[in-house]
């Protein structure tokens, strides 16, 4: 008995860890970034090459210079040369950075910061600030509580979906590029985003979830808060049930094909006393990182690019 004690107590401290708290989840995957990508992800690609010496601006457009760049990059450090920024290519890209560091890589690690709702100046010195910001994200994301941003640091801030002051996107930052969040729907105001059958759909606000199913949305939900409804539709399934209080950034759902569709993609549309509201603009703006408008500021006339 004493030997299996001993066995089973060591399995439960490799689970566990060698401080006795519970393993990190795995991190979120890295964004791909491709030759049409805009936003965060690019402006990180852009500061971690300027940290190698890139002449390029950090303006979070994936334009030819950017792409050159990445090219030059890839064929130094022995990766194929495409201009694609995938895991291979952003392990190589990324370096640690700690309290005292200074330099572009800083700037990178203190945009993605912001984006996550810190308020930091982007101003490339890693002081007390940025230390005391780190410290903070890790230990919420359950990464050892220190200030250094190693390549498991850089995959949660690039990689994870913020919330920001109460708001989530409704999909993992990194399931779609941002140019999907401002297509127009095909009729009315609302937004399609084509995913796959099976992708996590995330509740954007705090409010209760509400169950659908009907030949037009199919298997849906609705998050209801301060009058705002928040429409899901064509899940494959229901994580919630009718009734759950639900925060920003938690499962609701899995998209699929339910309803009156022709292919797998999530229908996200804000109603406000039974009038909808284009949700481009603050899903944009969350893509971001930055505050949303209200949606009652939000147009009632259309999606429009």
């Amino acid at each position: 008995m004493t030997r299996l004690t001993a066995v089973l107590t060591a399995l439960l401290a490799l689970f566990l860890g060698i401080t006795g708290t519970a393993a990190a989840a795995a991190p979120p995957a890295w964004p791909l970034v491709v030759a049409d990508s805009t936003g965060p992800e690019v402006t990180s690609v852009q500061y971690l090459l300027r940290q190698q010496g890139a002449q390029i601006d950090a303006d979070g457009i994936m334009g030819p210079k950017t792409t050159a760049a990445i090219k030059a990059f890839q064929s130094s450090h022995g990766l194929a040369a495409d201009g694609l920024v995938g895991p291979l290519t952003w392990a190589k890209l990324v370096v640690t950075v700690d309290t005292g560091s200074s330099g572009e890589a800083v700037r990178g690690a203190q945009h993605q910061l912001v984006r996550h709702g810190y308020s930091l100046a982007a101003d490339g010195v890693f002081g007390p600030g940025t230390t005391t910001a780190v410290t903070d994200f890790k230990t919420k994301h359950g990464l050892a509580a220190t200030s250094q941003v190693d390549a498991t640091t850089w995959q949660w801030l690039i990689g994870s979906t913020p919330t920001i002051n109460g708001w989530s996107l409704p999909l993992a930052h990194n399931a779609l590029p941002r140019s999907e969040y401002d297509d127009p729907h095909h009729d009315y105001p609302a937004v399609d985003l084509p995913v796959g059958t099976g992708t996590r759909a995330l509740a954007v606000i705090s409010g209760t979830a509400s169950r659908v199913d009907d030949d037009t949305c199919g298997r849906g939900i609705v998050i209801t808060a301060n009058g705002v409804r928040y429409i899901y539709c064509h899940l494959s399934q229901w994580s919630v049930a009718t009734g759950t209080a639900v925060q920003p950034g938690q499962l609701v759902g899995l998209t699929g094909a339910t309803g009156h569709v022709t292919g797998p993609h999530l229908h996200f549309g804000i109603k406000i006393n039974g009038v909808s509201h284009c949700p481009q603009k603050l899903l944009l703006a969350l893509y971001d990182g930055q505050n949303p408008p209200a949606p009652s500021s939000l147009p009632t006339s259309g999606c429009f690019y």
